[in-house]
């Protein structure tokens, strides 16, 4: 242990041991040994950053900065960001597995939301309303919450903190990070950008730990105005029944089982690697992994065929090499989990024409890796079609026609995302209306941006990140009136 790196956490400008003195170990998926030592939080850390962000909230300098002021210390964040982008993500190869290629891409992007939220800080307006009332002037304002608690899940750590972090502080609150226990120590290294950009000590704080020691006690506190948490369907369910108790603001974003639908009128070339794309980029574990393939009958088997043979050619191996397309899973429980699913499949009578266990390549050395698997002849009602897996799992589906693609695409109680790949300008609008997801790729599969909203239906999620949507998630409007009348009216009547 005395080789590992070892963290602080972060709390009210400080770098600070856990107040139970212990740290627990950090994983590297690739070689499945430890090399960082993380900061164990309990409820005493837990309410010393709420203090924190509290204080920082109602006293000093943050709730005396413009909105302007405000956008500004956010770009000059960005800016800083965009400096060590390439350090952070090689962290994150190193955390959690995922690629190089793609980490690499993700933080040198990262930078644009901290610009667009920088931006859109000084444009919250709120309206003069010509109510009926005579003398009387009345406006809205649109004020910040207070202190928010952001929940990120392992997959994409630094990704998800900031589609939380940057509307968050455009509309004023102050924030605790709290990463998952697997994945904390590229946010633990991230939060320093803050102070060298300016920020206010507590303004943003990282609590590291367990979820039922820290995370809960964080939920629960009743100085936290809202929490924003992206992880699995359970963990929500749980963030939300402790919030209520405390009528707290709350956003999820959680698990999805997403249909990517192959027409027969599709350039089937250009869907063959959307459905790569789909499931095994990111070794599977993404939320919006199209984990579901509908392939239509007239085209079933020489889509398989195209779509087995590129899926063999996926070079595995160590995520920090440029070159290696399929990762490591980020964690021992969840390739347990994957391999657990794999069985289940079989069991169930799914057919498995590629993969189906764990990869013994020389390349994927001592690390946690399972094959890229494809199940065909899968029913939709079959497990293996209405869990999510998180991991390089596909099942294919059989349709006939358009009206059972969708039928099938919505028959889940998930609604993240699906994907529709067409050459019909009809169908592609057509079936987008009708799918029940809050995301609809045409002929394309895993675009995000900034820009542009995103979230669930049904039980993957409440509220939107991203987009001008998010920022509204993190305020709330206050109506003033004024009277201009000369004489008060009766006091016993309501105006």
């Amino acid at each position: 242990m005395a080789d590992l790196k070892k963290y602080q956490m972060y709390i009210g400008g400080e770098r600070t041991d856990p107040a139970g003195g212990e740290w627990f170990e950090s994983f590297d998926p690739y070689t499945a040994k430890p090399w960082a030592l993380i900061p164990r939080g309990n409820a005493d850390d837990a309410g010393r950053a709420v203090a924190a962000a509290d204080d920082a909230f109602t006293t000093g300098d943050w709730p005396a900065l413009t909105a302007s002021a405000r956008g500004a210390l956010l770009r000059r964040f960005g800016d800083l960001l965009a400096e060590k982008a390439e350090y952070l993500g090689q962290l994150e190869v190193k955390d959690n597995g995922k690629l190089l290629a793609e980490m690499g891409a993700q933080l040198k992007y990262l930078p644009q939301w901290y610009y667009y939220y920088g931006g859109l800080a000084d444009k919250i307006e709120g309206s003069v309303i010509p109510v009926d009332k005579p003398g009387m002037f009345n406006y809205t304002r649109h004020e910040p919450l207070g202190v928010v608690v952001a929940i990120v899940p392992w997959n994409s750590p630094l990704l998800l903190a900031t589609w939380k972090l940057a509307p968050a502080l455009a509309a004023g609150n102050t924030i605790i990070i709290k990463p998952s226990e697997y994945t904390s120590a590229s946010t633990l290294e991230f939060v320093e950008l803050f102070e060298q950009a300016g920020f206010p000590p507590g303004v943003v704080n990282v609590v590291t730990g367990f979820g039922a020691e820290v995370g809960e006690p964080l939920v629960a506190h009743p100085k936290v105005a809202k929490i924003a948490f992206t992880g699995g369907e359970m963990g929500g369910q749980k963030v939300y029944e402790t919030a209520a108790k405390g009528l707290k603001s709350v956003s999820l974003e959680l698990g999805g089982k997403s249909p990517n639908i192959i027409f027969d009128d599709a350039d089937l070339d250009n869907a063959v690697k959307g459905a790569i794309s789909g499931i095994f980029a990111a070794t599977g574990q993404t939320c919006i992994a199209g984990s579901r393939l509908l392939v239509q009958d007239s085209i079933h088997d020489q889509f398989m065929d195209k779509l087995v043979a590129f899926a063999k050619t996926a070079r595995m191996g160590n995520p920090a090499d440029l070159e290696t397309q399929v990762g490591p899973v980020t964690t021992q429980p969840q390739y347990e989990k994957i391999l657990s699913y794999i069985d289940v499949a079989k069991n169930e009578g799914a057919e498995c024409v590629l993969g189906g266990g764990p990869a013994s390549r020389p390349e994927c050395g001592d690390g946690w890796f399972v094959e890229p698997t494809i199940f065909d002849g899968v029913d939709n009602t079959m497990r293996i079609a209405q869990e999510e897996v998180f991991g390089p799992v596909l099942s294919v589906i059989r349709f006939k026609d358009e009206d059972e693609a969708v039928a099938i695409g919505n028959d889940i109680l998930y609604g993240l995302a699906a994907g529709v790949w067409t050459g019909s300008i009809r169908r592609a609008i057509t079936v987008s209306e009708r799918l029940r997801a809050g995301t609809v790729w045409v002929n394309t599969y895993r675009a995000v941006s900034f820009m542009s909203p995103f979230g669930g239906y049904k039980r993957s999620g409440l509220g939107r990140e991203n987009g001008q949507e998010a920022i509204r998630e993190y305020l709330q409007t206050k109506s003033v009136w004024i009277s201009t009348s000369e004489d008060a009216p009766n006091p016993f009547v309501i105006r």
